[in-house]
This record gives structure tokens, sequence and C-alpha cells, in this order.
């Protein structure tokens, strides 16, 4: 299938399975959420994925004790940096000049001007910037999935605060963003299993402004 015909085949599912995911799939699914673009380069954000049974059930009523969590083959979750820095900013700009061979200095223009920017807008327009970053790479996973034959669930509905104390995910800087169940369809047991996708008309869409 191409890309448009796996998105129409994709749904929100309900309802797993329980059976496990390749590892040559999830990598795939993975290496998507890497490649995504994200604002000056910056990547604020990381992916945690989840596979230990007993680490689920804890998490489940975390979620609204949807059932997707423990019968998923992996949860992924997103987690954003909780506000910049010049030191996180430095950091991940001297990566990229050292990986093009190029000197750590260049960018340092450009380094002063963003911090400068980002600085005075304060650490709770940080987070929810930062926030935003990881959805763009969360939106990659789920076409990937897609692609892959793989069913996915985006989710909001967690206790983030909770989430992050479970996961301590405070103690690295982290703020958990969004989660993604992947597995498989119980077909049979899912009542949006078979519901016709219904999205806006492009016409509705769409706006061309000439």
């Amino acid at each position: 299938m191409n890309l448009l015909e796996s998105l129409e085949w994709r749904y929100a599912t309900k309802k797993m399975n329980g059976n496990i995911v390749p590892q040559e799939k999830l990598d795939y699914i993975l290496e998507a959420a890497r490649l995504a673009p994200s604002s000056s380069g910056l990547q604020p954000y990381e992916v945690f994925v989840i596979s230990d049974k007993e680490l689920l059930e804890k998490i489940r009523p975390i979620a609204f004790n949807q059932s997707q969590i423990t019968d998923c083959s992996h949860l992924l979750v997103w987690a954003a940096w909780d506000g910049y820095s010049l030191e996180k900013i430095e950091a991940t700009f001297h990566k990229i000049l050292a990986d093009r061979g190029l000197p750590l200095t260049q960018m340092d223009d450009y380094k002063n001007m963003l911090w400068s920017t980002y600085e005075p807008l304060g650490k709770e327009w940080q987070s929810v910037h930062a926030a935003k970053q990881a959805y763009i790479s969360f939106s990659m996973a789920i076409a990937a999935a897609a692609e892959q034959q793989v069913d996915a669930t985006p989710m909001e509905g967690f206790n983030p605060e909770e989430l992050d104390k479970l996961l301590g995910l405070g103690e690295k800087g982290l703020k958990s963003a969004v989660i993604l169940p992947l597995g498989y369809r119980d077909a049979a047991n899912d009542w949006n299993a078979n519901l016709k996708k219904v999205r806006k008309p492009i016409n509705e869409f769409v706006h061309e402004l000439n």
C-alpha cells in the first residue's frame, strides 16, 4: 500500500489482541520518529519504549484504565524537555557541527539569538513548545506504523504528572507529552474496527488563497 492507502487503513484501535510487533517493524517506526523534523533541529524530546507487563499494568490506571495499555505489544512515551537552556541548545548545536565536521563556534550567533528569544518566554512556554516538537515525531511514528500494518492508538488520555513520577521523568528534565500503544487489532471485539473513516471533505479542509 502507498502512504495514503495506509492512512486510510489505520484507525484509533480500541481493542488490541496482545500479539507482539516484530523488532524490525518496531525499529522502523522508531527510526521514522527519530528522523522527524524539529524546530532548529533541537529534538527536545526522547521516546521511551515500554514492553514490561508489570510496568504496563501500573500505567493502565494512570491512562484511565484503557485496555490498549496492557493489550499492546509496546507502549511508546514521548517525553519532552521541561524547558530550554543555553547549555542544552549549545550541546545540540555542538553535536550537529561535530557530525558535519564544522567549527563548533559556527552557530554561536544563532545559538545566542535563539536563547535570547526563548529565555524571556519562561519555562511554561518552553515546555509547551518542546511538547509541540514531540508531536511532530509522534505523527511520523503513526504514519510509519500504518505503513508497517501495525495498529496504533494516539493517546492524550492519561495523567502526565503521575506518569512522570512513575517513570522518573522529572529527574531527567522531561515531561510526558503523548503516548502511543502499538500492537494488532482485535477486530471481533473492537467497536471501532469496521466503522467508516470520516474526515472533513477536501473543499472544507483546504483553503487556497490565490
